[in-house]
Order: structure tokens, then sequence, then C-alpha cells
């Protein structure tokens, strides 16, 4: 059995983090060049296929213009939300 890489929580900054990209009217592809990687790992990562590590969350948040610490205060406020 394979187990998800996917939580609630990780699905809460997935979220964010794509609604973001999509509110700054940045494409996949577009993000994809400002992190030198390729549009299918941005996918990947937005359907939490694949987890960001650290350096890459951070990474991600300065390609798209927003502090990395806002970001988790959002996703603790959303975890509120989650049920478990």
């Amino acid at each position: 059995m394979v187990k998800s890489l996917y939580s609630p929580e990780l699905g809460a900054l997935l979220e964010i983090l794509r609604a973001r990209r999509q509110s700054a009217g940045i494409s996949q592809h577009e993000l994809a060049k400002r992190l030198g990687r390729s549009q299918s790992y941005v996918t990947k990562v937005e359907t939490g296929e694949r987890k960001l590590e650290v350096v890459e969350y951070l990474a991600w948040c300065r390609a798209l213009g927003l502090p990395a610490s806002g970001l988790l205060d959002e996703v603790e406020a959303a975890k509120s939300l989650i049920k478990d």
C-alpha cells in the first residue's frame, strides 16, 4: 500500500499557494520558470503529489513575492477549520 503525502494542513498550505499564484495572475508555467523547475513540478506540488521542503517553500514564496511567515500564519488560521 502506498502512503499518501497528503494531510489536511498540507492541503491548506497548497490551496493558499495556488490561490495566491492565481490571484497574482501567474501561470504554472511562469512560476516554474521563476523557480527554475518544470511545470510538472509545480503541478505535482499544487496537487499534493509532491511535498515542498522548507528551502523549496521559501523559493516558492520569493517567486510569488509573498512573505513566507505570513502564509504560515494563514495555514495556522485555516487549521482551526480543518476536521481531523
